[in-house]
């Protein structure tokens, strides 16, 4: 009944590199922006990246910028969140969220947005 799964989450060490999967189930993941979100214990969650619909804009906060990306493989329905050069203050976990028919260009931020559906979250270690 869920209609987003995270998955590939896991242990890594401190400088690796890990790819995490958005797969939608009931939703064409091409009509919706998709962000990416992460919370640690203790922390409030947080928007580490998004990708507009339509192949619009992709932006980062500014902790993980030029080391995450975001992209989307359309034939899989699935969007990915490409984490390379990890540190330890990366562990948490990761949850993907969509907002259809949001779109947006030229920006560099996230948009504010509630998101209409959740994942369930995948968790991301980093560890040596």
């Amino acid at each position: 009944q869920v209609p987003l799964v995270e998955f590939g989450g896991g242990l890594v060490q401190p400088g690796g590199s890990l790819t995490l999967s958005c797969a939608g189930s009931g939703l064409a993941l091409e009509r919706f922006a998709i962000g990416w979100f992460r919370q640690a214990p203790g922390k409030s969650r947080e928007e580490v990246g998004c990708i507009s619909s339509l192949d619009g804009s992709t932006n980062y906060e500014d902790s993980v910028k030029g080391r995450f990306t975001i992209s989307r493989e359309y034939t899989k329905n699935t969007v990915y969140l490409h984490m390379n050069s990890l540190k330890l203050e990366d562990t948490a976990v990761y949850y993907c969220a969509a907002e259809k028919d949001l779109y947006y260009s030229g920006t560099d931020h996230c948009p504010s947005a509630d998101y209409d559906y959740w994942g369930q979250g995948t968790q991301v270690t980093v560890s040596s």
